[in-house]
């Protein structure tokens, strides 16, 4: 006789859905790509992440937090959580004796809007048919935005962009952008538009979603052709330090859909192409001899090439050693740069004014949150790479764009925006989350007694 209602079951009820997000979550893939989409107009997208992060935590409130193993695993519950914290206690921390500790605990307390915010995004890659919603859209945003930077390059205009403040104007009566802004551009801008030059680097960020679906849908041919454009895309929009990125991106993942030798091929053809742009672009040509002047022997030279890094990295060091063990403050960097600006009253090569950050993640983890601030990044890193080592093959699978483009976006040895920035911040935990919740997705089944 079957089993009644009231009696224990054949089989164990599973612990998360087979397929598709808990009862009142479904949205959360949506809400995720929508947060992305908006970027050009940062505004609206922190308003989407606030929207988010209010409606995670009502949700979860509603149901006094039960079923959360519907959402997450216990293990990526705590996973999300511990990245944040890896990123938020050195802010806090910072604080108190930071150069202007009023602003810093103001900041700090804001960013308390990331954590709810964090569960949701990585509520929205926890079962296959969100994973496949998430990453899929990011692929179709990476590939709409580089099919618009090529149109930019062949027409003069991104017709994106030109779209958007095109209704900016209509609705308040001036641009996204100033007269200001406009002057001197040199690079392309994309869909963020001439006064947010970030096309590049968020590019080479968020790549590795392209690459994957490309190479997934259509083999080699799909991953090279996905590699050709967004490359192309990366020498025009001038960023050297998204060339880096990309750089990884490529290793990282080519070499398991090419195999090395082929890959070496894409890089052999991929110089060619830059040498090539080298000759037509004024532009590119301009950037490649800038970094040719590192191979100078005198400090000059170095500083040429790093578009005066040299010279704010000399002031992070001197933030790292006067404030060793909580920093100048998280988003200080500006109002302690003139005191240990090493070359006081020169001429900078950014133009006028402090420099605003460190451009560089361990310096500006060191200068604004101290020792305390890299032990705690460090520590956060460690367990994300245990969970990584620990998980089983298919959940490695899962996450291998979220973890590349995690990867390539806080790697040490390359130039960087502030993480402690709402934008770079925000996109830098949104990956966070993404790695988590699609490793994670699965609870771990507990070992059979006996």
């Amino acid at each position: 006789m079957p089993n009644s209602p009231t009696e224990s079951p054949a089989m164990p009820m599973p612990a998360t859905p087979p397929d598709g997000a808990a009862p009142g979550w479904r949205w959360a893939p949506a809400w995720i790509l929508a947060y992305v989409a908006l970027w050009p107009a940062p505004g609206y997208a922190e308003g989407v992440l606030v929207l988010g992060a209010l409606l995670a935590i009502f949700r979860l409130v509603s149901s006094r937090f039960r079923g959360g193993n519907r959402l997450l695993s216990h293990q990526a519950w705590a996973l999300t959580s511990v990245l944040f914290f890896a990123y938020w206690l050195p802010e806090l921390v910072s604080a108190f004796d930071s150069v202007d500790p009023g602003r810093a605990l103001r900041e700090a307390a804001v960013d308390l809007r990331y954590l709810p915010f964090l569960w949701l995004v990585a509520s929205a890659v926890a079962n296959g048919r969100g994973r496949r919603t998430t990453f899929g859209g990011l692929a179709v945003i990476v590939a709409v935005w580089t099919v618009d930077a090529l149109l930019q390059a062949l027409i003069g205009t991104s017709p994106l962009f030109f779209g958007i403040d095109s209704i900016k104007q209509a609705i308040s009566g001036h641009g996204m952008c100033s007269a200001e802004e406009l002057v001197g551009l040199d690079r392309l801008s994309g869909i963020l538009g001439p006064c947010n030059l970030k096309l590049g680097i968020v590019l080479a960020s968020l790549s590795p979603f392209l690459l994957h679906a490309a190479g997934k849908r259509f083999s080699h041919v799909g991953w090279l052709v996905a590699a050709a454009a967004i490359g192309v895309v990366l020498v025009l929009a001038g960023s050297r330090a998204s060339w880096v990125t990309y750089a990884l991106v490529l290793v990282l993942s080519g070499w398991r859909v090419l195999g090395w030798k082929k890959l070496i091929g894409v890089f052999a053809f991929g110089a060619v192409m830059v040498a090539v742009l080298a000759v037509t672009s004024p532009q590119v040509r301009e950037r490649i001899v800038r970094t040719t002047h590192v191979l100078a022997a005198d400090e000059e030279g170095v500083d040429v090439a790093l578009s005066g890094r040299s010279r704010i990295w000399g002031a992070a060091v001197c933030m790292a050693t006067a404030h060793p063990f909580n920093g100048v403050g998280a988003r200080g960097f500006r109002e302690a740069f003139p005191a240990c600006d090493p070359e006081r009253g020169q001429p900078a090569q950014w133009g006028e004014g402090p420099a605003l950050h460190a451009h560089q993640i361990v310096l500006e983890v060191l200068s604004e949150t101290g020792l305390f601030g890299l032990l705690m990044w460090l520590a956060g890193a460690a367990l994300a790479w245990r969970a990584w080592r620990y998980a089983d093959p298919p959940q490695r699978e899962h996450a291998r764009p979220a973890m590349l483009a995690l990867v390539v976006t806080v790697f040490p040895f390359n130039t960087h925006l502030a993480f402690y920035s709402t934008f770079w911040g925000g996109l830098t935990l949104l990956l966070a989350a993404l790695y988590a919740g699609s490793l994670l997705a699965r609870p771990v089944p507990a070992p059979a007694n006996g």
